[in-house]
């Protein structure tokens, strides 16, 4: 769907369609290591993400087991926020919890 170009006054161009494009959308993943305890990654997930507790533990055990999580698919400026969260909280902590984004 298309939207519409309108002129100095106001008016509706019609006949002159614009195609908007879908944002690129990008995963941000959490990755496992064998410091960051388990509580914090739930509170990142928590606080970063606004997982339920539910929702983060899964997420969390994921990690755990598999080495990666997913914590959302997001545009790209929110993605790389939220990796940028991820990294100062890990730093403020004195953890070495890393998070990366992927293009979906």
């Amino acid at each position: 769907m298309g939207t519409y170009q309108s002129d100095s006054q106001g008016d509706v161009l019609t006949g002159q369609e614009i195609d908007i494009d879908e944002p690129r959308m990008f995963k941000v993943l959490l990755h496992n290591d064998n410091y960051t305890t388990m509580d914090f990654v739930l509170y990142v997930l928590e606080t970063v993400f606004y997982k339920s507790p539910a929702d983060a533990t899964r997420i969390m055990l994921n990690v755990h087991r598999n080495g990666v999580g997913e914590c959302g698919i997001y545009p790209f400026d929110v993605a790389e926020s939220k990796v940028d969260q991820v990294h100062h909280l890990a730093q403020e902590h004195k953890y070495p919890l890393k998070s990366s984004m992927e293009e979906v």
